[in-house]
């Protein structure tokens, strides 16, 4: 590979800085270290790089070695998107279990307490939260990971998150501007288009994103989606029109912009990630996100020489990505002043806690106050005293999600009850799947013992809806948990919806269905 420069002159070190790059490993590599060395300001952190909290502590240690001002960011949204608990399941619901609980204070408890816990382990910025309204109940990438469909809702518990978070020193980034809600496509799959007109726009989509930029995020996210209402030509990641005439200038947001993932097939597949790394800073944009599929040193290289290259040529202004620059630098000293600020003696200033009805002592716990509140229970049956049979009804695993992320009750009625057997069902209409022969698989391997049914967005996948209402037609006192979006009609002797499949949402149905706490 040609490198354009060896020397870390201001266009190079301003280029750098735009980056949001990941690595492989546990550990820092050399080439990491660097290039945060040359100008690097931020790097992007995901499971693969996460071991224990004592060594990502001892991680994010080392780059601030490197760099002490640099940001280290996470894509840590809590409940089915975890990256800290990503081989054991969150210790906190997602959005959408906060959202049917809707009590401000407890989403600003819980987002509050997982700052402290990033904090702890040295990472300042955390992707999150999703200001999406999820007005598509069929949307297959943001489900769970929005408050709800309502935007009110949406927008006070966005609000609420941001507060929670930084005032636990770690900075927002509120996505996916300007909403990925309405969408029935993954952009991590292809760019999606929402065909609706300005007025939905402004009354359903951006509402959260107002609320949050009033609550103080420090930064905002684009979403890979073509808006026509808004740009027939180009996704927002790479609109002028939304990101500086909208973002910008309509809705005041001054903090950094940052992409999302520039892999993610809606950008990579139709641009190309450097040339559309070019045209988001020239949109607007100030920082690029990458690093959750490419997470190489030439990837880097190739963003950086890219931007240069577009600067010489005329292509990109050179004080457009010298502006991107310094609102990435901007933050990174936000959280330096934060920092100093927590630390044993200092005056807190910034990054202080807002006023709350839970208290610091509830902190380790909220989790699974807040997962136990967002319980909805339909029917009854008499607790479960004896092993039962878990049916997880499995579907294809959302990108953003990931597959190593286990979900589920059978782990936490394990707990309770010794001897609870578990089997994973799949399939898909495409495959062929017969729904009457996979019910009688489990109804096989359950024997005479009770099953209890997982499904996760029964309301978008026939074969699961098929297949569920087979057993439940042999056998009718068969507990079902909806671990996903509640859209279908509760069925089962006893249905019960967790809002989210977090470790946690299973433990607070595991109790329900067992009636013990331990």
């Amino acid at each position: 590979m040609t490198t354009l420069v060896s020397s870390t002159d201001t266009l190079t070190r301003d280029a750098l800085a735009v980056l949001q790059p990941g690595f492989l490993g546990t550990t820092a590599p050399d080439w990491l270290l660097r290039r945060l060395g040359e100008g690097l300001s931020s790097v992007g952190l995901f499971g693969r790089n996460i071991a224990t909290p004592e060594q990502l502590a001892a991680l994010t240690e080392r780059l601030r070695a490197e760099r002490d001002d640099v940001l280290v960011a996470i894509d840590e949204e809590g409940g089915d998107v975890t990256r800290l608990e990503v081989r054991h399941g969150s210790s906190f619901p997602g959005n959408y279990a906060l959202g049917a609980v809707d009590d401000v204070d407890l989403t600003r408890a819980v987002a509050r307490e997982l700052g402290r816990r990033l904090a702890a382990c040295g990472v300042n910025l955390n992707w999150a939260p999703s200001a999406d309204v999820n007005s598509n109940q069929d949307n297959p990438v943001i489900g769970v990971r929005s408050f709800g469909a309502d935007t009110a809702l949406v927008a006070r518990h966005t609000a609420a998150y941001v507060e929670g978070l930084q005032s636990a020193g770690v900075a927002a980034c509120t996505k996916h501007f300007p909403g990925h809600g309405d969408t029935s496509v993954d952009s991590h799959h292809a760019m999606p288009r929402i065909d609706v007109d300005l007025d939905t726009v402004h009354a359903r989509d951006l509402l959260p994103f107002r609320a949050a930029i009033a609550a103080g995020s420090k930064s905002v996210m684009s979403a890979h989606i073509l808006l026509p209402a808004l740009d027939p030509d180009r996704p927002a990641t790479l609109s002028p029109q939304i990101l500086i005439g909208l973002l910008r200038e309509e809705l005041g947001f001054q903090g950094p912009i940052v992409t999302d993932g520039m892999e993610m097939r809606a950008i990579a597949s139709t641009y190309g990630i450097e040339r559309g790394s070019v045209l988001a800073i020239a949109a607007g944009a100030d920082a690029i996100c990458v690093g959750g599929g490419l997470a190489d040193e030439g990837t880097v290289l190739r963003l950086r020489d890219a931007l240069v290259t577009a600067v010489r040529n005329g292509e990109l202004p050179e004080e457009r990505l010298a502006d991107a620059a310094a609102r990435v630098r901007g933050l990174a000293d936000w959280t330096l002043r934060v920092r100093g600020a927590s630390e044993p003696g200092a005056d807190a200033q910034e990054g202080t806690a807002p006023g709350t009805a839970y208290g610091a002592a509830s902190g380790t716990e909220i989790g699974l106050v807040a997962a136990r509140r967002a319980v909805r229970v339909t029917g009854s049956a008499p607790p479960l005293t004896r092993a039962p049979y878990v049916a997880a009804f499995t579907p294809v695993a959302n990108i953003a999600v990931g597959e190593e992320t286990p979900w589920g009750v059978a782990a936490e009625l394990g707990r309770l009850l010794p001897g609870t057997e578990t089997g994973s069902y799949s399939g898909a209409e495409a495959a062929g799947t017969d729904p009457a022969a996979l019910a009688g698989d489990l109804l096989a391997a359950a024997g005479d013992r009770t099953i209890v049914a997982v499904v996760r967005d029964a309301h978008r996948h026939r074969w699961m809806s098929d297949a569920l209402d087979a057993v439940l037609a042999a056998r009718p006192e068969t507990v079902v948990v909806e671990m996903g979006v509640n859209e279908a009609e509760p069925r089962g002797a006893l249905h019960i919806a967790t809002h989210g499949a977090a470790r946690v949402c299973g433990r607070a149905a595991a109790e329900v269905i067992t009636g013990r706490r331990d």
